[in-house]
C-alpha cells in the first residue's frame, strides 16, 4: 500500500469515526475505535499465520460461503482433535491464539447480519484476549471499553445495535483498501494523532508529536560516545517512564531496524489506565512480539514498579537509552524522606511545584554509564532559580548535560509554550555543552507549528557533529556557563538577533561630501539658467 493510501485509510476511518460517535465524546469513542483496529490487526496477523502453518489443508474461503463461517473456524469443527497441538504451534510461531469466533471476519458478520450475539461474543472476545490469548497476561486491556455504557444504549437491544453499526462501517470502510499488518498500524498512528488534534491539553497525556518523535529516537541512537560515527548496531534496551501510547518507543525501534540495526527489549511506564491500554496494544499492532516489551501501569515519581526498586543496586536495572515526553511542571507531593530516595540522593529533590527535574533524575538513575537520554521539558528547567538551580548546577559540574536545543513554540496539541530537549549522558566526552536554538526554524500550521524534514536533520546533525553556526548552535565551556551562574538560557548562548550592520564613518563622509559637491554643481548651473532668464538667482 502507498503512502497516499496509508493516509486515506486514515482520513476513511477518522470520518467513520467522526460519523458514528454520536452522543458520545470523542475521548470514549476513541477507546471503542482503536480497540477494534487493534482486533482486526491480531485476526489479520494470525489468520496469516495459521494459512503458512496449514497449508493445503487450510479451507478454501470461496468454498465455504457466505454462512459466517470463517475458513479457520471450519477447519477448526472439522479437525476438533488436531486444535490443540495447532494451538501449540502457533503460540510459539506468533506468541498468541485467538479462537476462530473471536476473530474480526467472525464479528464482523455478527455486526453485518445486526445479530444479537454480537455484544457478548465481543466480551467473551475481550476476556480470551486479556487472559488466555498471550503467554503474558494482558488483564484491563480492554477495561477503558464499556460494552455495557448507556452511551452506546439504554438496553442491550439498543447497545448491540450501536455495536452492529459501528464495525459494520469500520469493516466496509477498511474493505476499500487492500490492508496488511503494517498498514493497520500506521493507520493506528494516524488515529491517535486526530484524536490527540482533538483532545487538546488531555491530548498531552498521550501524545508526542511524530516530528519530535523522530528527532529523540535519532538522538538516543546514535553511539553514544561518538555520535559522529553514525547509529549504534544494537540497543539491548530502551526505556520511557511517561510513555503514553508508546509511540516514541515505537519510534526508537523503527529508527534502529531501518539503520539496519536490532533491538532489545523495550519497557514503558504509565499511570493513566487508558493510556496504558493504548501503548499495550500499540507495541502489539506494531508487530512487537508480548516477550519483547513490558509496560508498566503505575506512577513514576513514587517508583511504583519494583522491578526498577531493585534492593541490591549491582542488580539495578539500566538501560542503553532513556527518551521521555513527562508532563510538564507537574505539581507533586514528595514525602519527607524522599531526599534518601537513591535517584535523587546527590543531586537534590526537585520543587512541589514543578516535578520536571524529579523526572529526570529519575530517567538518569536508570541510564547506563555508556547510555544516552533525551528528555522533553518546558524551557523554565534552564534558568528557575532555588531547588531547581541546585540541581542543575549538579547535573553541571559532574557533566551530565551534553545538549540542549531550543524547540519553536506551538508544536504540541496540549500546550503553545515552547520547550527544549535535554540530552544527558553520566560519562560524555566533551567538556562543554553544545546549544542548539531551533526555536525561528519552523513551518507555521493553522493549529500547530511543523517541522519540516530539513529542519528535523539539521538539528539531528548539529548534534551529530557538535556544529558551530551563527545564529544557530554553539558549544559552550564550562567556564562561561559558570559566570552565568549555570543559567541555561539558550537565548544567552545563541541569540538569534541579527546584529546590525556595522557603519564606515569615513565611507559615510566621503558619501556626504560628494553629495554636497554634486548640489553646489548644479546650484551653479541652475543660476546660469536663472541669469540667462532675467530671473532672481538662489541664494
Amino acid at each position: 500500500m502507498t503512502e497516499q493510501d496509508q493516509k486515506q485509510l486514515g482520513k476513511t476511518l477518522w470520518n467513520i469515526a467522526d460519523q458514528l460517535r454520536g452522543a458520545m465524546n470523542a475521548d470514549d469513542f476513541r477507546d471503542y475505535m482503536l480497540s477494534f483496529l487493534f482486533l482486526r490487526y491480531l485476526s489479520d496477523n494470525y489468520e496469516q499465520a495459521a494459512k503458512k502453518e496449514l497449508g493445503a489443508d487450510y479451507p478454501d474461503p470461496d468454498a465455504i460461503g457466505n454462512g459466517g463461517k470463517t475458513p479457520l473456524l471450519v477447519w477448526y469443527t472439522d479437525n476438533a482433535a488436531d486444535v490443540a497441538e495447532f494451538e501449540k504451534q502457533m503460540r510459539r510461531k506468533v506468541h498468541y491464539v485467538i479462537k476462530p469466533e473471536y476473530l474480526w471476519g467472525s464479528i464482523a458478520w455478527l455486526a453485518r447480519t445486526q445479530s444479537g450475539k454480537l455484544l457478548l461474543t465481543l466480551q467473551n472476545g475481550f476476556k480470551y484476549i486479556e487472559e488466555e490469548s498471550f503467554q503474558s497476561n494482558f488483564q484491563g486491556l480492554f477495561s477503558e471499553i464499556n460494552l455495557a455504557s448507556e452511551k452506546l444504549g439504554r438496553k442491550y437491544e439498543d447497545r448491540n445495535a450501536k455495536l452492529c453499526s459501528i464495525i459494520s462501517e469500520l469493516a466496509r470502510g477498511m474493505s476499500l483498501f487492500s490492508t496488511d499488518t503494517d498498514t493497520l498500524g500506521d493507520a493506528y498512528e494516524y488515529l491517535i494523532g486526530q484524536f490527540a488534534a482533538g483532545s487538546g491539553k488531555k491530548a498531552g497525556e498521550f501524545y508526542t508529536p511524530q516530528q519530535i518523535s523522530n528527532i529523540l529516537s535519532a538522538i538516543v541512537t546514535l553511539d553514544s560516545q561518538a555520535p559522529e560515527t553514525g547509529p549504534r548496531k544494537k540497543l539491548e534496551s530502551v526505556f520511557d517512564f511517561a510513555c503514553g501510547s508508546g509511540s516514541l518507543l515505537l519510534n526508537v525501534r523503527h529508527r534502529m531496524q531501518d539503520a539496519g540495526g536490532t533491538i532489545g527489549r523495550i519497557y514503558g511506564q504509565e499511570y493513566n489506565v487508558t493510556t496504558y491500554n493504548l501503548a499495550r496494544m500499540n507495541m502489539l499492532l506494531h508487530g512487537v512480539k508480548d516477550t519483547e516489551f513490558e509496560i508498566y501501569h503505575g506512577d513514576t515519581l513514587t517508583n511504583a514498579w519494583d522491578f526498577l526498586r531493585e534492593t541490591n543496586p549491582a542488580r539495578k536495572p539500566q538501560f542503553d537509552a532513556v527518551v521521555a515526553n513527562p508532563p510538564f511542571s507537574y505539581r507533586w507531593e514528595p514525602t519527607d524522606t524522599i531526599s534518601e530516595d537513591m535517584r535523587f540522593k546527590n543531586h537534590g529533590v526537585a520543587p512541589k511545584s514543578a516535578a520536571d527535574f524529579a523526572f529526570l533524575l529519575h530517567g538518569l538513575h536508570y541510564l547506563k554509564d555508556d547510555g544516552v537520554m533525551a528528555i522533553i521539558l518546558p524551557h523554565g528547567v534552564l534558568f528557575r532559580g532555588g531547588a531547581e538551580e541546585r540541581i542543575r548546577r549538579k547535573l553541571l559540574t559532574d557533566g551530565h548535560i551534553d545538549t540542549v536545543i531550543g524547540l519553536p513554540a506551538n508544536l504540541f496539541y496540549s500546550t503553545g509554550i515552547p520547550v527544549c530537549i535535554l540530552v544527558l549522558k553520566k560519562c560524555k566526552k566533551p567538556d562543554d555543552v553544545l546549544f542548539i536554538n531551533a526555536a525561528e526554524h519552523f513551518e507555521k500550521g493553522k493549529r500547530q507549528n511543523q517541522l519540516r524534514p530539513d529542519h528535523i536533520a539539521r538539528i539531528v546533525d548539529t548534534y551529530q557533529h557538535r556544529k558551530e553556526d551563527e545564529r544557530y548552535a554553539r558549544r559552550v565551556g564550562m567556564d562561561e556557563i559558570e559566570k552565568n551562574d549555570f543559567n541555561l538560557n539558550i537565548s544567552r548562548y545563541v541569540s538569534t538577533a541579527v546584529a546590525e550592520e556595522e557603519v564606515d564613518l569615513a565611507a559615510v563622509h566621503q558619501q556626504l561630501v560628494a553629495i554636497e559637491q554634486d548640489i553646489a554643481k548644479a546650484k551653479e548651473k541652475h543660476n546660469t539658467f536663472l541669469k540667462e532668464l532675467g530671473l532672481p538667482l538662489l541664494p
